[in-house]
């Protein structure tokens, strides 16, 4: 297969990098020019728990598509949430006429994918690595490899080309054609409230926000509240870190809570090193996407009825700090004065 890579950053090189180590035709396509001239002169450096790799890959800024002149077979939308549009429009154009594109990002953007490049040719992939790149032409692969890639259609039926591009994925990690794309969207998109705003407010990472008292705390609650907004648009929201969904809802109304915390910290230590997309982005002083995990859910509630103060709330913690937020545990006092008996502090 011929695949183009619309937004090379820390997931898209990863695993566009491995898929180019595995055979696979691959061409990365990003706005970042420094990081596009650095993998065509050195090749794209891999290394993290993936292991260390320079990897030659075709690199292509975006004003370059032109010089494709055969079609892609499929097209993976790897942009920020705010770019979806005109980065599905781009990869549209080179595709064939047969060919897929697969909305490979964080949040719920699958409707939009779906609304430029037509629902017959959008398929949804959910992506549980975790990544990171901090210098052009450098991605770190960081989860410690129990993760996974979930391919699904819109309509739930199990189909060829969503197991043919499974099979090529799990060269990266176990990857599977689901009947639940939109359950595993809302787990993973459950997850991101949960952790990308906490780290990125706070600057902790992964394992920091998994293991500190008040912030696996205010985790919790935040799940909970996704994961009920979530199951009201009548899908069943797969479990979170192997943790059944039902049992985070259960804390948050008081019923075992420290067992679900617990759970949340078993593997939290193997994570040691990763930050979160959200943290990164507020490193590097760019837009977050936090209107479209948190915020997303805040606007589904009210839309369904059902109400997601904590997750609005952290909109309006981020809207407080303008385009850029620089990171400091108080920015999190806010949010915990809105849960019930507090959080506990280390």
């Amino acid at each position: 297969m011929r695949i183009g890579i619309i937004g090379a950053g820390a997931i898209g090189c990863v695993v566009g990098g491995l898929l180019a180590k595995a055979g696979e035709d691959i061409t990365l396509v990003d706005q970042w020019p420094e990081h596009v001239e650095t993998m065509r002169a050195k090749g794209l450096r891999l290394s993290g728990t993936c292991g260390e790799h320079v990897v030659p890959v075709r690199a292509l800024h975006i004003h370059e598509l032109q010089q494709v002149a055969e079609p892609f077979d499929a097209v993976f939308v790897a942009v920020k949430s705010y770019d979806t549009e005109w980065a599905t429009a781009m990869g549209v154009a080179y595709l064939k006429p047969d060919g897929v594109v697969v909305d490979f990002q964080n949040g719920i953007n699958d409707h939009r994918v779906a609304a430029v490049a037509g629902r017959e040719r959008t398929l949804g992939c959910v992506i549980l690595i975790s990544a990171g790149m901090y210098e052009p032409g450098h991605a770190m692969r960081t989860d410690a490899g129990k993760s996974a890639f979930k391919i699904g259609e819109h309509d739930g039926r199990i189909t060829p080309r969503a197991q043919r591009l499974a099979q090529m994925l799990s060269a990266i990690a176990p990857a599977e054609a689901t009947a639940n794309l939109w359950g595993e969207r809302w787990s993973k998109l459950a997850l991101n409230c949960m952790v990308n705003p906490v780290s990125a407010l706070s600057g902790y990472g992964t394992a920091e926000v998994r293991l500190d008292p008040a912030m696996r705390r205010l985790a919790v609650f935040l799940g909970a509240e996704a994961i009920t907004v979530g199951r009201a648009t009548g899908f069943e929201v797969e479990p979170i870190w192997g943790i059944a969904t039902q049992r985070f809802v259960d804390a948050a109304a008081g019923k075992g809570l420290a067992e679900v915390e617990a759970a949340v910290s078993a593997d939290a230590p193997s994570r040691r090193g990763g930050r979160p997309s959200m943290l990164q982005d507020v490193m590097r002083g760019r837009r977050t996407e936090v209107e479209h995990l948190n915020g997303y859910v805040a606007n589904e509630g009210q839309r369904l009825g059902v109400p997601a103060p904590l997750n609005a709330a952290v909109v309006e913690v981020f809207r407080a700090h303008g385009a850029t937020v620089k990171p400091d545990p108080a920015h999190l006092e806010p949010l915990y004065r809105l849960i019930p008996g507090g959080v506990p502090r280390a």
